[in-house]
């Protein structure tokens, strides 16, 4: 029985010292993938990339594209890493950013199909769909007062812009002499890009299809890594989180969710604990908060990927997602009006959800499917 036991040690952490070393290098390949999309929009559209997105320039039908792409592929991380790459291939900051934003409301949709989980108690089902939404109304609420300013006024786009200016070299939107990971990535990129140059600029097309993909891949294989290795850790920090504060909260949120990789697994962990009576959905708003801002670590992992003339506007895209969750936590969490006002939706809608799951089909359907898939179709 002894050297069962003393054999056990050394199995287990050699196989968590594996998953690390695989952890390292899907952080790798999502780095390559980002430059491989943004080599391959340089590569297939050229100076033609403003007239490619002129269909996304409305800011409502890029807040709709964020808003479906991440519904779909139930990742906002993978949607702002492939926004990322696009910006540096000449995607307009500008165009990018309700993108950005429609991608924190796509994001909502999975606690809330987790929620359903708890559908055969109304009572528990109440409770945790409410704790779920709360995600949702936040960010719509963000969204609903964010975009107009930033029509106006172009807030996020400027402070963004102010802080990367410091990276920037004088005079210039170079920032070559910050660029350490282009040595690492280039290798790579050139590898796949070689044989693609027989086929002109559909070999761009190509490598852009080829950079989703391994985005997909490395985003998912890293939540799954990270997960096996800090699930438990990130349990301990919800924990103790508890109880003592929203502030702490918030943080805990954005640590658990930077650990994790993923703000619907942060998100998703607390509605079970909700629907069960085990914390109210006040205690876990402000984790939910917490989840928006610590998503944000992927992309600006991303935009380190990023070599050449817009590199900094990679960066600066990947700030526009940070500032947007952490200007919107201060805002709307800061005044205790609209603090309350995500409350008030998210227990409204589970009231009439618990009586007829015919209000769950119609909310999840209308914000989702329809009001994104009509706006689309008539700006298309």
């Amino acid at each position: 029985m002894n050297t069962q036991a003393t054999t056990a040690a050394p199995i287990n952490s050699s196989m968590r010292w594996v998953r690390w070393v695989n952890l390292a290098f899907m952080l790798y390949v999502l780095l390559v993938a980002v430059s491989m999309v943004s080599s391959g929009f340089k590569w297939s559209v050229g100076e033609q990339a403003k007239t490619l997105f002129e269909f996304a320039s409305h800011p409502v039908a890029g807040l709709m594209i964020g808003l479906v792409a991440t519904s779909l592929i139930q990742s906002s991380s993978t949607v702002t890493s492939i926004i990322v790459g696009l910006v540096a291939g000449g995607l307009p900051v500008e165009t990018a950013i309700p993108m950005v934003m429609g991608a924190n409301i796509g994001t909502t949709v999975t606690n809330t199909l987790v929620s359903l989980g708890h559908a055969r108690c109304k009572d528990e089902f109440r409770r945790a769909f409410a704790s779920a939404t709360v995600h949702d109304f936040f960010n719509l609420l963000a969204v609903a007062i964010f975009l107009p300013l930033e029509m106006m006024f172009g807030i996020l786009n400027k402070i963004s812009s102010w802080l990367v200016s410091p990276m920037m070299g004088a005079g210039d939107m170079s920032m070559k002499g910050l660029n350490f990971m282009k040595p690492l990535t280039k290798p790579a990129v050139g590898l796949v890009k070689g044989p693609l140059e027989a086929f002109g600029n559909m070999g761009g097309v190509i490598l852009i299809f080829i950079g989703i993909a391994l985005i997909f891949v490395a985003i998912t294989a890293m939540g799954k890594l990270m997960r096996s290795l800090m699930v438990g850790r990130a349990r301990e920090i919800l924990k103790s989180a508890i109880g003592r504060g929203p502030l702490h909260g918030i943080a805990s949120g954005t640590v658990v969710t930077v650990l994790v990789q993923s703000s619907s697994t942060t998100t998703s962990l607390m509605v079970p604990l909700v629907g069960t009576g085990v914390l109210k959905v006040r205690d876990v708003y402000p984790f939910t908060l917490g989840a928006n801002i610590g998503t944000c670590i992927t992309a600006l992992l991303a935009a380190t990927a990023i070599a050449g003339d817009n590199a900094a506007f990679a960066l600066q895209i990947a700030l526009v997602h940070l500032t947007f969750n952490i200007m919107a936590t201060l805002l709307i969490f800061g005044i205790p009006l609209l603090r309350e006002l995500p409350l008030k939706a998210a227990f409204y809608l589970s009231d009439l959800a618990s009586k007829s799951k015919v209000a769950v089909a119609g909310y999840l359907g209308l914000v989702f499917v329809a009001i994104p898939g009509s706006i689309l179709a008539f700006t298309a």
